[in-house]
């Protein structure tokens, strides 16, 4: 999970807004959970292999002891990556990253201690149980006679010597002499010492998830994860040491059961579209050849195309001359990378324009991060048409978009998703599961200051009279790949191509999801849950479903389309008449955080392996050139059928390092932060920002 950006999760961890001392020690308890965890499930499995410890005082402290091997290779590990990761990409000074270490030993150190003297507690009171049976030697005979149920000593690993709770090395004591049942009643009492503390890990997952909206509990991602990593690890031991060989069994007949339940909808985790309605089960369209094409008929598309023509006609009348350019803004996937670079960048562009970037935009689309910011921008644009006393520059807002996204995604998917799935929230008349998708929505929300809390009925108007540019969000169905498009005004001439809005031989590739889902109330839905659709990353956030029959899931729009461009060239085309007579000429701006043709990083020649994961992977690793070839392929076509005027301009995020290059996640370090915002600044972009300049005289 490194390359989504989970290393610094566990290396900057956040708790109240802030990475500092208190935050690192949460980490460090939860570290010192795991460690215990891992110690006392290994003691139940094999304890049966040390059977000398039962003669021992503080046979589980003596076990800690001897097993710290590993433990303690990690944590200096960890520390030194934490030490490098905050040096190099937070950029913190020395006294600062001695707090984290600081607060993250503190915290460790206090779990074992409680821990350990938890323990030292089980041991007295065991011993107060055994004493008593072991000075009545008759007693002690007739419940452990040594002469029956012996077992060989040495079973599995054979041990010479160990370290006592003094480090010092003493000799294993020989208890072949001893009663077997009499060394596993002492070890059967520490075993059920230490499933006490696994269950109150446990319990504490559950509480966490609870109480997950209140700030106090929400505690850093990577705590949960570690904790939820403790709990596995001792699950997996319980099965094997109740179920011994049947413990696969019982896992596989554990999912077929859940799979029946789920099949029948008596337990249903799926995601939701947060303002839909899901109630009305005898109203959901039917998901087919038929139902697709009867949204895009001739008729109902001249119907759509003729109320597009009324928004177009606005758009003019609120422009300064008779033939303006016509700016239509494509921005680009890429998590936090791209929604900071697209945020400074129309900051910037807008600012240097005089306002002359926004007045000029008609529609904006993408994918993912660049939609957040572009989405984010567009809310200020127009609070500030509204009067707000706003300055569209400020960095303050760039900084906004920057803050962490990832932090909340994992601690839900841990703590809400997993141990305490049954919370609801409601969006009007309607009720949904929270989960990481309600999490992302809402730390988004806080993000933003809140701003973005609205919904697509609140921009119809705005939209139509042209007062801000028009937004079309996308993602795509999970079955067919088709594109589902979500905006204010009727959509249906995007589903197809406009040469073939006549000819029912093609079929549909695009969904207008207002006309799709027009029993169900579509204009309800919240703009962060058409942002979260849009930016659907596969794992990272939950695939949303669909109310169709049969039911279909979507998930991130760039999987057909990660720069916004396929939508744009549509428009163009079903209004190029419009355009040529009313414009004078089109830009499309792609703000992108991704360099086009990759020869930057050099080719290597590779390993025989490839011979192997090559077919496989060929896809993953070509996905985004693959859409630039196709998209290029399409312009050139647009461009050649019109004698308008149309430019593309490119502005695209330029690491200064390519090793130091922002990763593709929701989460920014302050070095990855400092190089995307001054690519800006790079001389390709420059060249590019005059060329714009000078087209929008």
């Amino acid at each position: 999970m490194q390359s989504f950006g989970a290393d610094a999760l566990f290396f900057v961890p956040e708790y109240l807004g802030n990475v500092n001392a208190l935050s690192a020690a949460i980490i460090g308890v939860a570290m010192g959970v795991f460690f215990m965890s891992w110690n006392i499930t290994t003691f139940i499995l094999h304890s049966k292999r040390f059977k000398f410890l039962a003669t021992t005082s503080k046979p589980f402290l003596k076990y800690c002891i001897n097993n710290s091997i590993i433990p303690i290779a990690f944590l200096l590990f960890y520390l030194v990556r934490m030490f490098r990761f905050n040096t190099h990409k937070e950029l913190m000074n020395a006294d600062d990253i001695m707090a984290l270490v600081g607060g993250f030993i503190g915290g460790l150190t206090l779990h074992i201690a409680f821990s350990l003297s938890y323990f030292f507690g089980a041991d007295r009171r065991i011993l107060r149980e055994i004493t008593p049976v072991v000075e009545n030697a008759e007693a002690f005979k007739a419940q452990f006679d040594p002469t029956k149920n012996q077992q060989p000593d040495g079973f599995g690993l054979k041990v010479g010597y160990y370290l006592s709770t003094r480090f010092k090395l003493r000799r294993a004591r020989v208890v072949s002499h001893y009663n077997q049942d009499f060394l596993d009643r002492i070890f059967k009492r520490h075993h059920f010492a230490g499933m006490v503390g696994i269950m109150l890990a446990f319990v504490f997952l559950i509480t966490i998830g609870f109480f997950l909206d209140f700030r106090f509990f929400q505690i850093p991602a990577a705590a949960s994860v570690i904790i939820f990593f403790a709990v596995m690890l001792s699950v997996i031991g319980a099965l094997s040491y109740f179920l011994k060989s049947w413990a696969v069994l019982f896992v596989i007949c554990l999912v077929a059961i859940l799979n029946i339940l789920y099949s029948a909808n008596i337990i249903d985790p799926r995601n939701k579209v947060y303002g839909l309605n899901y109630n009305n089960i005898t109203e959901r369209p039917v998901y087919n050849q038929d139902e697709l094409e009867s949204l895009c008929t001739p008729a109902k598309i001249d119907s759509d195309k003729a109320n597009m023509l009324q928004v177009l006609n606005n758009w003019k009348k609120k422009q300064t001359t008779d033939k303006p350019v016509m700016i239509f803004i494509n921005v680009s996937g890429g998590g936090l990378r791209s929604a900071t670079f697209v945020m400074n960048t129309l900051q910037r562009l807008d600012s240097i324009s005089n306002g002359g970037l926004m007045q000029h935009t008609f529609l904006i689309s993408g994918a993912s991060g660049g939609m957040l910011a572009a989405t984010y921008y567009r809310e200020l644009y127009r609070l500030k048409r509204k009067g707000q006393d706003i300055d569209l520059a400020d960095k303050h807002y760039t900084n906004n978009i920057t803050q962490d996204l990832l932090n909340p995604i994992f601690s839900s998917m841990i703590d809400r998703d997993i141990f305490s799935p049954a919370q609801k929230f409601s969006v009007g008349n309607y009720r949904y599961i929270k989960d990481r998708g309600y999490a992302f929505e809402e730390k988004l929300k806080d993000n933003t200051d809140g701003i973005l809390n609205t919904q697509i009925k609140d921009y119809v108007t705005d939209e139509k009279s042209a007062t801000i540019p028009m937004i079309i969000y996308n993602s795509v169905v999970t079955t067919d790949g088709r594109k589902l498009l979500i905006g204010t005004q009727p959509l249906s001439f995007m589903m197809k191509p406009a040469a073939f809005a006549n000819d029912n031989n093609i079929m549909p590739d695009g969904i207008d999801f207002a006309a799709m889902f027009a029993k169900q109330d579509p204009m309800n839905v919240r703009v962060l849950t058409a942002l979260r659709m849009n930016a659907t990353f596969p794992y990272i956030l939950p695939n949303v479903w669909l109310p169709t029959e049969p039911i279909v899931d979507v998930m991130d729009a760039g999987l057909r389309d990660n720069f916004g461009q396929e939508t744009t060239l549509r428009f163009i085309e079903n209004f190029n008449d419009w355009i040529k007579q009313n414009t004078g000429g089109v830009i499309i701006l792609q703000i992108r955080d991704r360099i086009k043709d990759g020869w930057q990083s050099p080719l290597e020649n590779g390993s025989i392996t490839d011979i192997i994961t090559k077919p496989g992977t060929i896809l993953q690793h070509n996905w985004y050139k693959f859409q630039d070839y196709t998209q290029t392929d399409q312009y050139s076509y647009l461009k050649d059928s019109t004698t308008n005027n149309i430019h593309r301009i490119t502005f695209t995020y330029l690491p200064g390092n390519e090793d130091m290059s922002a990763a593709l996640n929701f989460h920014l370090t302050a070095a990855e932060k400092q190089d995307v915002i001054a690519s800006f600044n790079t001389l390709p972009n420059q060249a590019m920002l005059q060329k714009l300049l000078k087209l929008l005289k």
